[in-house]
């Protein structure tokens, strides 16, 4: 009989992780290998060797026929090309081979993936580039190896070579700051990452029947259901059976990936979840979290379910998102954003705060831009979500201390206390102060901050790469000056209170979904509200975001460039697919189902008549009558849609392009949307061609 395995047993028995290194290669290869994961150094050509030959052991004990490397393109998916280990033997037979060299790099073709103009049309070379700082796995019959990827031009064409580029840049001046606190020990600081996942199921034999659920991933028509989430029954709420028990495979599947998969529950809509992991570095996180999502996906569709990642997949209830707790730590544990127990340390948590605040401030823009998609406009701002405006949560009773630092008046806490950093100890306050304020884009959590404004479908890469590196810019503007500081203590006092009267602005602890709020954010305080894609994007290649993330490294000016033409030009695709959709689908089948249940009235009406001409046809009259406006508004509409899709054709410049979608094409989709919505309400369901959002939310049992 099986033996039942325990997770502890089979957690992470699909990747070739550290239990496993140790267990396969020499002390020597071992410690080569650790030098390089932990401190950056050059991996040497014999040591790959080492290593290449034990992963290829490893992965053909576990069944793996082919290798591949796993890489993340700017299409906001990974991808892979397997290779087989096998190799001609002399006697005719095949040898498994796996060399250092194959191992190390890969030469994909990057022709048809997106470049923003990097790379030549005749250019089709690619390379990919082993990242040892994430584990090699096993999916499936393949081993692999996470990679960057860059063009034959040496241009990162993917998300992970800015992050890693990034998690260096906060490193570098992290450790700057450390050495000015007398730290001589810490070898390496990181950012640490865990996103909070949701995501929809419904039925695969509901999500066949939508087409636009099918080519888009969101329900562009769809009148209220009679009960939504009004009752906030199933938040928290006892998991359905059906879904309980994808979520038991989801969670095995992870768990033999080594994916820390933690928390699960019932969200705020009918049929939404959330999963979310343990914390890790941000390279890894944002690893797994691709991961999660494929196999999601995946595990799904062997319950005969669909999950959906769209962050919008349904009007007038909540949308999805990922919610992205970050923080820093450095190799010895040490989390550089929890208050700490002394002088020494409340100092240097204080200097790191303000470094956040000041980063978040200074380039809201970025952050927003790093979360910027058609799909996530949808969602911010709709009251179930962080609105367009970025601004800091941090509590009471933080923001109380910050402001005694300020004026220089003592703090009114558990006791009152002059704020003279480097003398008096940090007040004893709760680290999770108050409520997270889930209204916040931008939360302190106690030792960490929420970023909730990422959307369910996009890669944390971009959000986090935005983070790390405004972070590091304003750690550096502080390391520059307090090294030539003559009197330290004096100069960080000064430094701080500096930032906290600059800064202050970007500091909200009240209602972010209220009216009045983002009123005085941009009326007041001058704060910026982007709130769609094409608002947000173009501000990525201002002089002051281009001059900071090239002086770190992070990107290059043509990568930036890049970035610009690939975001925008993914809005407008993403745009043009759903009006064509919408069109296709209001004119081939909305209409006539109408005119056809029409048709059915006309009929009745008459029947009625020939049976008695005495009869009340007058409800059959006033449908009829209602329902033939809304088809010629439908007809109308239609062609308006249409129309305004024509007229891109004749626009060159992709930020004008974009801009006229803005304006144009979804305000013609939302008019479009409004009258096959209502015709649904009034038409009789047998007519209705599609699965209503009662049909699509409550199917799953």
């Amino acid at each position: 009989m099986f033996a039942m395995r325990t997770v502890s047993e089979y957690f992470g028995s699909l990747v070739f992780d550290d239990r496993e290194m140790r267990a396969a290669l020499t002390a020597e290869v071992y410690a080569s290998l650790r030098k390089t994961i932990d401190e950056g150094r050059k991996l040497d050509i014999t040591v790959a060797n080492a290593v290449a030959f034990a992963m290829k052991d490893w992965a053909l004990s576990k069944g793996a026929t082919h290798f591949t490397h796993w890489f993340q393109p700017l299409t906001g998916i990974t991808a892979e090309k397997h290779d087989s280990f096998i190799m001609p033997a002399p006697d005719g037979g095949v040898i498994m081979e796996f060399s250092g060299k194959e191992l190390i790099k890969g030469e994909p073709d990057a022709s048809s993936f997106p470049n923003g103009g990097l790379r030549a049309t005749f250019e089709a070379r690619g390379y990919t580039a082993w990242d040892p700082t994430s584990y090699a796995f096993i999916k499936g019959k393949e081993l692999c190896i996470p990679t960057a990827f860059c063009s034959y031009s040496g241009h990162a064409l993917d998300k992970k070579t800015p992050l890693l580029r990034s998690m260096e840049a906060l490193n570098k001046q992290a450790l700057r700051i450390l050495r000015l606190f007398g730290d001589k020990k810490t070898k390496c600081v990181r950012p640490f990452v865990g996103c909070e996942q949701e995501y929809f199921l419904i039925t695969k034999e509901m999500y066949d029947k939508r087409p636009d659920l099918r080519y888009t991933g969101r329900t562009l028509f769809g009148a209220k259901p009679s009960k939504g989430q009004e009752m906030d029954d199933h938040y928290f709420g006892a998991i359905k059976p059906r879904v309980a028990a994808y979520m038991e495979e989801l969670n095995e599947e992870l768990w033999k990936l080594g994916v820390l998969a933690k928390t699960e529950h019932n969200e705020v809509a009918p049929a939404q979840h959330e999963l979310a992991p343990i914390y890790t570095t941000a390279n890894i996180a944002t690893d797994h979290n691709q991961l999660t999502m494929e196999i999601m996906q995946k595990v799904a569709r062997k319950h005969n379910l669909i999950c959906l990642l769209h962050e919008k997949p349904f009007a007038g209830v909540n949308g999805s998102g990922k919610h992205n707790n970050w923080s820093i730590a450095t190799d010895s544990g040490q989390n550089l954003l929890s208050p700490g127990e002394t002088p020494y340390e409340n100092a240097q948590f204080l200097l790191v705060l303000c470094a956040v605040i000041k980063a978040v401030d200074d380039y809201q823009d970025l952050l927003r831009i790093g979360v910027a998609t058609a799909g996530n406009d949808h969602r911010l701002g709709a009251n179930e979500a962080p609105p367009a405006v970025i601004s800091i949560f941090l509590g009471d009773e933080l923001t109380g201390v910050l402001e005694a630092i300020e004026t220089d008046t003592p703090y009114q806490g558990v006791k009152a206390t002059q704020m003279k950093l480097g003398v008096d100890v940090l007040p004893k306050f709760r680290r999770d102060t108050t409520d997270r304020n889930r209204t916040s884009p931008f939360a302190f959590t106690g030792n960490k901050f929420e970023f909730r404004m990422v959307g369910s479908s996009d890669s944390i890469a971009c959000s986090n790469i935005m983070l790390n590196t405004a972070v590091a810019e304003s750690l550096k503007i502080y390391a520059d000056r307090l090294e030539g500081a003559a009197d330290f203590e004096t100069a960080l006092h000064e430094m701080i209170r500096k930032t906290i009267k600059d800064h202050k602005r970007i500091i909200f602890n009240g209602n972010g979904y209220d009216g009045s709020w983002i009123k005085e954010a941009m009326e007041k305080r001058g704060l910026m509200n982007l709130r769609a894609t094409p608002d947000a994007v173009p501000h990525l290649l201002d002089k002051k975001n281009v001059d900071m993330l090239t002086r770190h490294g992070v990107y290059s000016e043509e990568e930036l460039k890049s970035r610009y033409e690939i975001t925008l030009g993914n809005y407008c695709k993403t745009v043009i697919i759903e009006a064509n959709t919408m069109a296709d689908m209001a004119r081939t089948q909305i209409a006539p189902a109408v005119e056809e249940y029409i048709a059915a009235l006309a009929n009745t009406a008459s029947a009625k008549k020939v049976l008695d001409s005495t009869l009340d046809c007058g409800y059959e009259k006033e449908l009829i009558w209602r329902l033939s406006v809304l088809n010629v508004k439908i007809s109308v509409k239609v062609k308006e849609l249409e129309e305004s899709m024509q007229s891109l054709a004749s626009v060159k410049e992709i930020g004008e392009k974009a801009a006229l979608i803005r304006d144009t094409v979804l305000e013609r989709m939302e008019e479009l949307r409004e009258g096959c919505d209502e015709a649904e309400t009034l038409t009789a369901k047998k007519y209705w061609p599609y699965p209503s959002y009662g049909d699509l939310l409550f199917s799953v049992n």
